[in-house]
């Protein structure tokens, strides 16, 4: 029989198990990086019950000169000593050992390891809705904490749509005063003071993530129009397929799309869009600002190529890198390096492809998000209480798993690949409780496909679904209220 792979998720570029005995926890000592040393605390802590004093066992070291994020675990009886190439590559070392640790008899011991491990891809990415359902700061963290854990290292936040307004502008305090109280179904809404947004991106950085906010538009702006209707069109209703009808004026709690826009010929609309980008820029020091530009069925092709020209300029004049979803990249007047995010198949039906590869085109890269691999709001199984099934149906792990970035958008070469995002679209998805129950596991398989090799003796969905079943002790430990998917044998 062939020995169970080590739970390790993203698989490492290199693992070779060494002869010897393992490395025991009791009685360790810590040496090393404060903020990786204090991420190793928490995890043996949460995982094994034991502390790690200040002393000699496990040293956390930096020695820059490898490559970005790049680390070196060594374990053994004698101790265990991680390298990181930068404290990011630090941190995941951290993360690969904490997945390492297992139960041997009354000890909680290390296997002789050494690992070397870098990423594929730069940008890996979750993206969480707080548009639809409102989520706290608290919920923000723990996601953030999730995520990490996984090396994922964007945290994309969807601030506005036609259900809310989530930020604090002091620029444009009618967004929150008129545009923030409700929610999908009639929950209660809800907004980010701008303390609480800097603690939210704080956050991020000591886990090693960068925020990336978005203000969707021109369509998905209902909520804007709350707030400043002269700036707003009138819903195009005979757009909507399914879905609440909304009311011009009145809050909107339903989940139709396509039908709001913002008024693309007006000049106070731009003021409305460089106060917005303007303030949102001052308060992220992360170098992207996501503006959207998807499903603006309300808006004519001629309207929509007027304000993704204008739109994208101003972000790029003030000195961030816009990002927009695939459809901007129709618009042959898109400020140049703009990134385009793509939201279509894995396997495209329609001029998607085509979109994406224009960012490329004009000097940007391009995120991959094939709706029916890495939405993570789709339901897991059919008969999952949450989620929706209109990409495909439902989203098996299997399913989530076994595509490649490369094979998605034909003539996109992997250098104009920035990476990898998983959004979660929070249409049924109220709490933390509602968030694992649909990003896990299928957001490990994101974070494999981001970060490790495309192919390896263990890039297998067989090999995959062994350590993810590994891992479930991990998690449960970290409190993360994972489904037990049939797909997955799990450890228990």
């Amino acid at each position: 029989m062939a020995p169970v792979p080590l739970p390790l998720v993203p698989f490492p570029a290199d693992v070779a198990v060494q002869n010897g005995p393992a490395f025991d926890l009791a009685g360790a000592g810590l040496m090393g990086e404060t903020d990786a040393a204090t991420a190793l605390r928490s995890l043996v802590a949460a995982r094994t019950g034991l502390d790690l004093p200040d002393g000699d066992g496990i040293v956390l070291d930096v020695r820059e000169g490898g490559l970005a994020e790049s680390y070196v675990l060594e374990a053994a009886a004698t101790g265990i000593r991680i390298t990181g190439a930068d404290a990011a590559g630090l941190f995941s070392g951290v993360q690969t050992l904490g997945q390492l640790v297992r139960r041997d008899g009354e000890r909680w011991v290390v296997p002789a390891v050494r690992i070397a491990d870098a990423p594929r891809f730069a940008y890996r990415g979750v993206m969480l809705d707080v548009a639809r359902h409102f989520h706290g700061v608290d919920t923000v963290r723990a996601y953030i904490d999730r995520a990490a854990s996984l090396k994922l290292n964007v945290l994309h936040l969807h601030l506005s749509d036609d259900q809310g307004w989530r930020l604090e502008l002091r620029s444009r305090p009618e967004l929150t005063e008129r545009a923030s109280t409700t929610a999908v179904d009639g929950a209660p809404g809800g907004f980010y003071t701008q303390d609480e947004y800097r603690e939210i991106v704080a956050y991020a950085a000591s886990r090693h993530m960068t925020v990336v906010p978005e203000f969707d538009m021109p369509g998905h702006t209902h909520a804007v129009a709350l707030a400043y209707p002269e700036i707003a069109e009138a819903p195009v209703t005979e757009v909507i397929t399914e879905g609440a009808i909304p009311v011009e004026g009145e809050p909107y709690t339903g989940t139709a799309v396509g039908f709001s826009s913002l008024r693309v010929h007006d000049e106070a609309t731009y003021a409305f869009v460089r106060d917005v980008f303007a303030e949102l820029a001052g308060l992220t020091p992360g170098p992207w600002l996501h503006f959207g530009g998807d499903e603006s069925h309300g808006t004519t092709p001629e309207d929509f190529a007027h304000f993704i020209t204008r739109a994208s300029a101003v972000i790029a004049g003030l000195d961030k890198t816009p990002i927009a979803w695939h459809e901007a990249g129709a618009v042959a007047g898109l400020a140049p390096g703009t990134i385009g995010q793509y939201w279509g198949f894995a396997t495209p039906t329609d001029a998607a492809p085509q979109h994406a590869r224009a960012f490329a085109e004009r000097g940007g890269r391009v995120i991959l998000s094939p709706a029916d691999a890495v939405y993570l709001d789709m339901k897991p199984t059919d008969d999952a209480p949450l989620g929706l099934t209109w990409a495909n149906g439902a989203t098996s792990l299997e399913r989530a798993y076994s595509w490649e970035p490369t094979a998605v958008v034909d003539g996109l070469a992997e250098d104009a690949i920035l990476g990898v995002e998983a959004p979660l679209w929070t249409e049924t998805v109220a709490s933390l409780a509602d968030i694992d129950a649909l990003a896990f596991p299928r957001i490990a398989a994101a974070a494999e496909i981001a970060w490790s090799a495309a192919t390896g003796p263990e890039r297998t969905w067989d090999s995959f679904r062994s350590r993810v079943g590994g891992l479930g002790p991990l998690w449960t430990s970290l409190g993360i209220r994972f489904p037990a998917l049939a797909e997955v044998p799990w450890t228990t």
